[in-house]
């Protein structure tokens, strides 16, 4: 949804943290879920929340066209984007919809999202989701974290498809125990899964 950008980028950046240099981190320097190895060019230490809507505006929400987007499913699409690469996060979207999973919201994709119910389709993406992420090699080490992620992915998109003009809500914590480190080293695999597409 056009004016929903806001609220599903403070969703994300919750998840993504503020500033790590973490040297395990194969990403590098990080902030906001902005890397260094991603955005070279990018004074990412100073990185200012302005900068970061710039980069996450264009390089993940608008390819997955979030702004034409129902409420709830603009956010499944963008957040899997970041998570997991645009491509993964439109085919998941596609999915659940329904429709050719080609990686790239158009307007088949579009007019079956307007035509969908909004809660099953979130469920069903976030579902296909979890099964990627259950899937990958390192599932046992970041996997409570991606479980908690996803959650409240699912949790926060039905909560916008019912109130598509509610307030912005936090992510929830759903995942007391998870370190920094575990939050670092769950990014950095995250970055990995999506330079390797």
């Amino acid at each position: 949804m056009k004016d929903n950008f806001e609220r599903c980028l403070a969703h994300v950046l919750a998840s993504e943290g503020g500033y790590v240099n973490d040297p395990v981190d194969p990403g590098g320097e990080t902030n906001m879920g902005i890397s260094k190895r991603s955005y070279p060019k990018e004074d990412i230490r100073n990185m200012t929340r302005a900068r970061a809507a710039q980069i996450y505006r264009r390089d993940f929400w608008d390819p997955v066209r979030g702004d034409d987007l129902p409420p709830g499913l603009d956010l499944v699409a963008f957040d899997g984007a970041v998570n997991s690469g645009v491509s993964r996060g439109a085919r998941w979207l596609q999915q659940a919809l329904g429709v050719t999973a080609d990686g790239k919201v158009g307007p088949q994709t579009l007019a079956a999202a307007r035509q969908a119910h909004p809660e099953a389709v979130i469920d069903r993406a976030c579902d296909l989701r979890m099964g990627f992420l259950r899937g990958l090699s390192t599932w046992s080490r970041f996997g409570k974290g991606w479980s908690s992620r996803v959650n409240s992915v699912r949790d926060t998109a039905i909560s916008m498809s019912i109130d598509p003009a509610g307030s912005p809500k936090p992510a929830p914590n759903h995942d007391p125990d998870m370190t920094p480190v575990m939050i670092i080293a769950a990014v950095a695999v995250a970055i990995l899964v999506y330079l390797t597409m």
